[in-house]
C-alpha cells in the first residue's frame, strides 16, 4: 500500500526521501510527491506515475530544505492525478498518510461549514484542513495536531509538516505501520525499516495508538491516551542486496531464483538434530482439538495446502477463512482452538483485524510472517519466521514456498505430538523436505522450457487450472499468478469439478494446465484431461516422467519435473505455476513487479 518517508537532517532531504521512496515501490503506487520546509518556508513537489517522473520534476524545479516528508500513493479516494496526490496541504500544514479516514466525510462537512474550501477528492486532505483549522483557533502545531489526530477514525499513519517549522515533524499510527530511525543529530520516519535501511539500523517501531513529535535532538512519544512511553530502540539488520535484482531483469525473477537458498534457510531454522526446533515459549499440539487458520490472496492458499496436511497427518480438523470475512462472520472459537495467521508482511489489515478477534478466544495465538517485527507478529503468542528475506515483487513467489515450509514443519510436529508419526516417518519426511532446495534446481532449469510453453499460453484470454488434493490450492495459486501479473483471466479449480461446470468453457482457444504428480489421485486426473482432450482442449500437464509416461498421448505440452514425495508436492509445483506467470507477462509485455491496480502490502480494507 501507500509509503511514507520522513526526514529531520542535516543534508538536503529531497535525494534522501525519493531514494528512501525508491525502496518502497514494492508497496505498490500511482504517484509520489515531497514536501520540505526551506528557510522557515513550506513547499512540495508531486507527480503521477512512476518516481522517476518526480525525480524528473525535481531535476527541473527543484526543492531545497533539510526537513522533509515523502510519499507513494496507491488510490482509494480520489483518481491518480496530481491533485490527489500526496503531501496535502492546507495553509502552513502538509501531509502524508497511508490507510483510510472513515469519518472523514463528517470531519469534511464540519470543516466546510467553518468556511474552509476542499480541493480535492480525498480523505486525506480532511487531515491537513482539520490541522489548520485547529492552528486557527490559536493551537501550537503540536497541540493542533493531537487535538485533530483524536478526532480521526479509521486506520491510518501519517506525518505532518509545518511551515515555519524548520526542527518539527508530528507522526502517528493507527492500523497501519510506522518505524522511527535514529542517526546522528537526525532523525527519520518509514513505513517500514527497508525505507530507512542506508541512512540508519536504529528503529523504533510505533504501538497501535501512538503518535509522536520528532525534532532533531529528541523524539517524545505518545499513546492513544497522551501519555507518555517509552518505545524500545532496535537494530535491525537489513542485507541491501536484497533489494537490488542482482542482475536479474525483474524482482519477481529473481526471487524465484532465490528459493532453493531461502527454503534452506528455513529449514536450518528449524531443524535441530533432526528434530523440529520452534521459538519459545513453543507449541504442544495435543493441547488443541481444532486450528483455524486465516490469511489473504496467496497465503491463503497456502493455508488451505496446509489443511491437508493437517488433517491427513495430525488428525486435527482445520478450518482455512479469508481473512476479510472471518472478521465480519464473528465464528464462535471453542476454547481449545489454536488460531494460526498467515502474512508475508504481517501488516494485512484484514488479517490483523481477525487475530484481534481471536484474542482472548483461541488457546493460543500463532503467526506465520516473514517480517517479525510487524504487527501480527507483535500481538501473537508465537512468531514463526518464514526467513524469505525482502521480497520486492508484489507477486509473492518465495515467500509462498517458505510458508509452505514452515506449516507443513507444523503440521509434521502436530502428528508427532498427537503420537500419529513415528520416528521413522518422521526421518522419511525431513529427508525429503532436506532435498527439496536441489528439486528446485532441478524445477528451475527447465525455465526455458516453461517460457517457451508460456508464450502460448500469453495468446490465450482465459485459461484453467486442475489439480486434485492439495494440488487444487496449487491450482487456485497458479492461476492467480496468471491473473496478478499476465492479465490473462484464469480460474483454479479441483479436478472433480470440471464435469460441474468448468468444462463449458473448454475449447481450442482454452489451455487447460493440469498439475499433477504421479501419486495416489493420478488415475484419476488423467481421466478428467481426456474428458478435455475429448473436446479440443489443450491440455498443459505438469508432471514428473513417471506421470508423463503413464498419462500416455494427447496432451499439447507436457513440463516434467523431478518425482517428489507426494505430500511435498505443492512446494515443488510452486515453481513451474510462477514461472509460467512470469514469462507470459514478459511476453505480453506488462508491469511484472508493479502489476497495475495492485499493491504488495494491503493495509486497508
Amino acid at each position: 500500500m501507500c509509503g511514507i518517508v520522513g526526514v529531520l537532517g542535516r543534508h538536503e532531504a529531497a535525494p534522501l526521501l525519493v531514494e528512501a521512496l525508491k525502496r518502497l515501490e514494492y508497496r505498490g503506487y500511482d504517484s509520489a510527491g515531497i514536501a520540505t520546509v526551506d528557510d522557515g518556508k513550506l513547499d512540495r513537489r508531486r507527480a503521477v506515475g512512476k518516481l522517476v517522473n518526480l525525480s524528473d520534476l525535481l531535476v527541473h524545479d527543484p526543492l531545497p530544505g533539510k526537513s522533509g516528508i515523502g510519499h507513494t500513493r496507491w488510490a482509494t479516494h480520489g483518481a491518480p492525478n496530481v491533485a490527489n496526490a500526496h503531501p496535502h496541504r492546507a495553509g502552513p500544514v502538509a501531509v502524508v498518510h497511508n490507510g483510510i479516514i472513515e469519518n472523514f466525510r463528517e470531519l469534511r462537512a464540519e470543516l466546510a461549514a467553518a468556511g474552509l474550501p476542499f480541493e480535492t477528492e480525498t480523505d486525506t486532505e480532511t487531515i491537513a484542513l482539520l490541522v489548520q483549522h485547529m492552528l486557527g483557533k490559536g493551537m501550537s502545531p503540536r497541540d493542533a495536531a493531537a487535538a485533530a489526530i483524536a478526532r480521526l477514525e479509521g486506520a491510518f499513519a501519517l506525518a505532518l509538516l509545518f511551515d515555519g517549522e524548520d526542527d518539527l515533524m508530528i507522526v502517528a499510527r493507527r492500523g497501519s505501520p510506522l518505524a522511527i530511525g535514529y542517526g546522528d543529530g537526525e532523525v527519520y520516519v518509514g513505513s517500514d525499516a527497508m525505507a530507512l535501511a542506508p541512512m540508519t539500523n536504529m528503529i523504533t517501531y510505533l504501538e497501535e495508538g501512538d503518535w509522536a513529535c520528532l525534532s532533531r535532538r529528541s523524539v517524545e512519544i505518545r499513546d492513544q491516551a497522551g501519555h507518555l512511553v517509552d518505545r524500545p530502540i532496535q537494530t535491525v539488520s537489513i542485507d541491501l542486496t536484497q533489494v537490488e535484482k542482482g542482475g536479474h531483469r525483474h524482482f519477481m525473477a529473481k526471487e524465484i531464483a532465490e528459493q532453493p537458498t531461502v527454503l534452506g534457510d528455513a529449514l536450518a531454522h528449524y531443524l535441530r538434530d533432526d528434530t523440529i526446533s520452534l521459538p519459545e515459549p513453543g507449541l504442544d499440539f495435543s493441547e488443541f482439538d481444532r486450528i483455524v487458520m486465516v490469511a489473504c490472496g496467496t497465503a491463503n492458499y497456502a493455508c488451505v495446502v496446509a489443511k491437508y496436511w493437517f488433517e491427513r497427518l495430525s488428525g486435527l480438523s482445520v478450518e482455512v477463512d479469508i481473512a476479510s470475512e472471518f472478521r465480519y462472520r464473528e465464528p464462535p472459537i471453542p476454547p481449545r482452538t489454536l488460531a494460526l495467521f498467515v502474512s508475508q508482511s504481517g501488516e494485512t489489515a484484514d488479517t490483523l483485524a481477525a487475530l484481534r478477534y481471536c484474542e482472548g478466544k483461541a488457546a493460543r495465538i500463532v503467526s506465520v510472517v516473514n517480517v517479525t517485527e510487524s504487527s501480527i507478529a507483535r500481538e501473537s503468542d508465537l512468531v514463526l519466521p518464514i526467513r524469505a528475506g525482502a521480497e520486492i515483487g508484489v507477486a509473492s513467489t518465495k515467500a509462498f514456498t517458505c510458508q509452505l515450509t514452515v506449516l507443513f514443519l507444523l503440521a509434521l510436529k502436530g502428528a508427532h505430538d498427537r503420537g500419529r508419526l513415528d520416528g521413522e516417518e518422521m526421518d522419511a519426511y525431513l529427508s525429503a523436505l532436506r532435498h527439496m532446495p536441489g528439486l528446485m534446481n532441478s524445477a528451475l532449469a527447465r525455465s526455458g522450457d516453461i517460457g517457451r510453453v508460456a508464450k502460448a499460453v500469453a495468446e490465450a484470454r482465459d485459461v484453467l487450472f486442475l489439480g486434485r488434493g492439495a494440488m487444487f490450492p496449487l491450482a487456485m495459486e497458479g492461476a492467480l499468478k496468471l491473473k496478478e501479473i499476465s492479465y490473462i483471466h484464469a480460474e483454479g479449480y479441483a479436478s472433480g469439478e470440471l464435469k460441474h461446470g468448468p468444462i463449458a468453457l473448454v475449447d481450442k482457444s482454452v489451455p487447460v494446465i493440469v498439475m499433477a504428480p504421479s501419486d495416489h489421485l493420478f488415475d484419476k486426473t488423467v481421466s478428467n484431461m481426456q474428458e478435455v482432450m475429448a473436446r479440443g482442449g489443450k491440455v498443459l500437464l505438469i508432471t514428473d516422467t513417471k506421470g508423463a509416461k503413464l498419462a500416455g498421448d494427447g496432451c499439447w505440452k507436457t513440463l516434467t519435473l523431478p518425482e517428489v514425495e507426494p505430500m511435498l508436492a505443492p512446494i515443488l509445483y510452486a515453481l513451474p505455476a510462477q514461472l509460467l506467470a512470469y514469462h507470459a507477462a514478459v511476453a505480453k509485455g506488462t508491469d511484472v513487479d508493479q502489476p497495475r491496480n495492485l499493491a504488495k502490502s494491503v493495509t486497508v480494507e
